[in-house]
Order: C-alpha cells, then structure tokens, then sequence
C-alpha cells in the first residue's frame, strides 16, 4: 500500500459539549481534486473507529478528505468506566454524526461532504438537522435491523441478545455487556436498550422522533441513497433494507446485494467489508461515492 502521512487524531466538539475522538485522513498529496468530495465514515453499533483504518487510507490514496470517528461511549471517545454512560442510540445521530459533518465541512472548506455508513452509521441520516450538508449516503449493510425481517432462527438469536440478555446484563453491571455476546464493543445502557426497541419495531431511528416531529427529518431528506448489502448477511436482508429505505421516500435509492462467490469470497455477513481480505469489494463502495452516470443499480 502507497505511503501518505500518518492520520491526525482531531477532536470533535458537539452542541451537548460532549468531546468526541476521530482521525482525518488528509487526500494523497495534499490536495483534493473537486471530483472526490469528502468522506465521513460512520461505524457500525459497538465497531471502533480503528477498524475502519485501512479502508480510510485507501480511499484518501484516491483523492478523498476522509474522518472517521467513534460515537460517545465507544473506542477512543469512551470514559474509563461506562457504568452508568448517559449516552442514547438517538444522540449517535442527533449529536455525534451532526458534529462529525460540521467538522469536516469546516475542515475541508467543501459545502458538503458524503456518508458512507456502516450499518447503523448509515441509517440515522434522517435525525440529522444538517442534512443539507450531507450531498450522498452510501450504507453499507444499512438497513433497519428489523427482528421480523430476519431469518427466523437468527431473529430468535437477536430477540434473546437484544431484548433479554443485554437489558438484564445492564441492570446490574450499568452498562451493556455487549462483548459477552459477541456483539462488538460494550455499550453504554441506553444505547443497547434503544437498539433492541428499534429493531423490535422496525422503521430504526423514526422510533426516536415519533413524539418529536421537528426533530424528525426522514421525509425532507432527498438525496442518493446507495445501499450494499450481502446475500449472508442475516440483519440486512431484503426485508430490512427495504424496511429502512421506506422511511426515506424521498430519496433516490439504489441498492446493490452482492453474493460473496461472485467476488472470489466465501463469506462477507455483515461485518467484514472492511477487513483488509476483502478488499476486492472496496472499489464498488468507490464507485458509489463517485458514480458514473450511465452505470444502473444492481
């Protein structure tokens, strides 16, 4: 892999005064061509930040600005203990993916900058006051999680994890122990009890505004949407992701569900998209951030 200077770690402030840790990959050799806008990478519940390290090298290789970060109660933006960690799924996105983009737009000098979410940071689009400052999503294994649109034995798996043994987990430790279970970083209580009600209701981040209707921006968002999810992969499934893209109708969506043989994989789930083995996917999730007009979905 080409060598470019070392990622700066910067310091993301957010209007709640909350002080959140990322890195920004400056594009290779200084300067970013006006075709490659910049890159906000948003992780997946309980992914650090650091995972996404050498798929962000990558794309600053090819022209972008890119800033990835860890939302509050993760990674490098997670207090000592997280007993007790105030932190709500829906300020990942009200907060934390608002203070990402006005850093970056600022940073930058561009008017707007793309996301590409991984998962959950692909799916809160519509809690985000900025939006307008956001010209692209492209979700990666987005989709809205929702437990009846699972396999039916995995969505017994995920109803155990997320509605019974993480909020009783977190009753007497103060915090989800979400690593126990094999589902990534532990998380501050709150977050963990927001994920399992939203994927237990369907339509994931409406059911933070469902009383609040001026926080809620799901209809006024209209910009491309782009969607990749895999055929393996047993929470973005069809169903899910047509779940979420509904809650968008204004959006121009395109979804793109790939089959691991196709690309010489034998698995890609819903995690390893950004693992250095399946690098082969990367330039398709390119193309979605710098899309040639006359290509059409798949």
């Amino acid at each position: 892999m080409n060598q470019s200077p070392r990622p700066e770690r910067v310091s993301l402030h957010c209007a709640d005064g909350t002080v959140l840790q990322g890195h920004f990959h400056a594009a290779h050799g200084g300067e970013r061509p006006a075709d490659r806008p910049p890159v906000l990478i948003s992780p997946a519940t309980g992914v650090r930040q650091q995972f996404y390290g050498r798929f962000a090298h990558w794309l600053c290789l090819r022209g972008h600005d890119v800033l990835v970060f860890d939302y509050r109660g993760i990674g490098l933006s997670r207090p000592a203990s997280l007993k007790g960690h105030p932190a709500t799924l829906a300020q990942w996105g009200q907060q934390d993916q608002v203070a990402a983009v006005q850093w970056l737009v600022q940073r930058t000098g561009a008017p707007q900058v793309q996301i590409l979410g991984h998962s959950a940071g692909g799916q809160m689009i519509g809690l985000l006051p900025n939006h307008a400052q956001v010209s692209r999503v492209v979700g990666v294994a987005a989709s809205s999680g929702w437990m009846r649109g699972m396999p039916w034995r995995f969505r017994q798996v995920a109803r155990l994890g997320l509605l019974v043994l993480l909020p009783l987990a977190s009753r007497f430790k103060g915090y989800a122990p979400a690593s126990w279970l094999g589902l990534g970083e532990d998380l501050p209580r709150q977050v963990a009890r927001d994920w399992g009600r939203w994927c237990a209701a369907g339509g994931y981040a409406t059911n933070a505004v469902k009383h609040t209707p001026e926080l809620d921006f799901h209809e006024d968002i209209d910009l491309p949407i782009t969607v990749f999810h895999a055929s393996d992969d047993d929470i973005a499934t069809p169903t899910t992701v047509q779940d979420f893209l509904r809650t968008l109708p204004r959006a121009q969506h395109r979804v793109h569900r790939l089959r691991p043989r196709d690309h010489g994989l034998s698995h890609i789930g819903h995690i390893d998209w950004f693992r250095p083995s399946h690098q082969v996917l990367w330039p398709l999730l390119a193309e979605a951030l710098n899309p040639n007009p006359s290509t059409g979905a798949t």
